[in-house]
């Protein structure tokens, strides 16, 4: 599409995201909630709605949703009703979802979101609620018969519902991508979009620049990852965009996406709007979140991405790229955060270059986490504080302490490296002596650099390392070797 063309019509998004729960039981039963159990196994009773059962709400997944309220700057609700939403659903035995309506357990809250070039943009939450979910209905290539596995009926869910403020795709995958950081880094859901526990369904529409009213959305569903989700809303803003500029209108209407070709396509029309017939749940009573509940909820809350963004480009003096990478994983930031302290602050850089570099390379070739990570971060300080010290060069400890002690994790730094006979060479009458010695042995080189070609200062340095076995301080040595060139 021409860019004069798709420039002079603003898109309009919304996300409504689903994210389950990482309770040990479901939503309104005790039946386990357990991912990749064989098929029907995790059912009782009342998740299949036989007559006579009563459900009752899951206490921690009142504190996960609070909790994510918080997170999202979300006014709590105090006095939560429950409601049926009657529709067809296939896998729900019930026929009907216990849900919330009129009174969200959150609402008013935002989200700041950060963008490549650097900049903010604050989106806006206009409510969290409880429901539980539905089971999943499996069609097999070639069979007429639908199956059936209930297991995933009954699990808490929370759904995230922004408002409108969403103008780009790339505003779109940066919201998400800070939910998911949001509730991994709570402890409430794993963010695995794969495997289902996080869903998202995006409400799409477009109007011209200077229009004053919204276009008809368009709800895109079936995306199970980041990028799905940016390509489904391109996709969704060029369509709606040919349409109207064919002098046609915008069916409102419910849409799959197609990750194979980057397509949607209709599924349902919302040309009415669809009857729930919700009703207050009458199996269950008001939930009322007094202050001590509340309280106890906040005090429970980890520190989150954006406090510790804040910690490390503005305590740590650490740059935009840094502080994001560190923080986009929960375990990593946490991590990063133990190290620094036990470091002071003008080492936090180093701190976060060890991280970035021997760890993440240590783990990537292993394929394992940072929890599986050997060291403590007081091992990785020790290593820090001896090259801060001008006791140990960042390459040999990079190239020989840090192997040795992943294998001998029970070590501490400066034992293993004097063991090991790592420590730098800090005499100063020794090292001026090897000094002349490799003057001596390259007097051309010194004519050139004496003549002003001081990049050889470098040829000089890794020579004079040769002569140490890189045992030498690199501050010192430095300081003598300027000293014998310019003398």
């Amino acid at each position: 599409m021409d860019d004069a063309l798709l420039a002079s019509y603003q898109p309009v998004i919304g996300l409504e995201v689903h994210a389950q729960l990482l309770t040990h039981s479901k939503m309104y039963s005790s039946d386990e909630n357990e991912y990749g159990s064989l098929p029907n196994t995790n059912l009782s009773v009342i998740t299949l709605g036989h007559p006579g059962t009563l459900p009752r709400v899951n206490r921690t997944a009142v504190d996960f949703a609070i909790k994510m309220g918080l997170a999202t700057n979300c006014q709590i609700q105090r006095e939560n009703l429950f409601a049926r939403k009657n529709y067809f659903y296939p896998d729900l035995p019930k026929g009907y979802q216990i849900t919330q309506d009129k009174t969200p357990i959150c609402y008013g809250g935002h989200v700041d979101i950060r963008l490549a070039d650097g900049s903010t943009r604050r989106i806006g939450i206009t409510r969290i609620h409880m429901e539980e979910d539905a089971g999943k209905s499996m069609h097999l290539a070639g069979e007429t018969e639908t199956l059936v596995d209930l297991n995933r009926a009954g699990v808490p869910l929370i759904e995230i519902v922004s408002e409108p403020d969403i103008r780009t795709e790339e505003e779109a995958y940066a919201y998400l991508a800070e939910i998911k950081k949001l509730v991994e880094y709570l402890g409430i859901c794993d963010g695995n979009m794969e495997e289902g526990s996080l869903r998202c369904d995006a409400n799409v529409s477009v109007m011209k620049k200077d229009a004053t009213e919204y276009g008809t959305k368009v709800e895109v569903k079936n995306m199970n990852s980041f990028r799905n989700v940016q390509r489904a809303i391109e996709h969704e803003i060029v369509r709606q965009i040919q349409i109207l500029e064919n002098g046609s209108e915008v069916d409102s209407e419910t849409r799959g996406f197609d990750a194979a070709s980057g397509t949607t396509n209709g599924q349902r029309s919302k040309e009415t709007l669809n009857d729930y017939r919700y009703f207050p749940e009458p199996d269950l009573p008001p939930l009322i979140i007094d202050d001590a509940w509340l309280h106890r909820v906040q005090a429970e809350l980890p520190a989150l991405p954006q406090q510790l963004y804040a910690r490390f480009t503005g305590e740590l003096g650490l740059n935009d790229y840094d502080a994001n990478v560190l923080i986009d994983q929960k375990e990593v930031a946490q991590y990063f955060d133990d190290l620094a302290r036990l470091l002071p602050p003008a080492s936090a850089k180093a701190a976060a270059n060890w991280i970035m570099g021997p760890v993440k390379s240590y783990l990537n070739e292993r394929a394992l986490e940072i929890n599986d990570f050997p060291l403590d971060p007081g091992q990785l300080a020790g290593i820090i504080e001896l090259i801060e010290a001008g006791k140990l060069n960042y390459s040999v400890a990079s190239k020989q302490l840090f192997p040795y002690l992943l294998e001998h994790p029970q070590a501490n730094a400066t034992g293993a490296a004097e063991q090991l006979g790592l420590l730098t060479k800090a005499d100063a009458g020794e090292l001026e002596a090897l000094v002349q010695q490799v003057l001596a042995a390259n007097p051309a080189k010194v004519a050139e650099y004496r003549a002003g070609k001081k990049s050889l200062t470098g040829m000089f340095m890794g020579e004079l390392m040769k002569l140490t076995g890189g045992k030498a301080d690199p501050k010192l040595a430095n300081q003598l070797l300027r000293q014998g060139l310019d003398g």
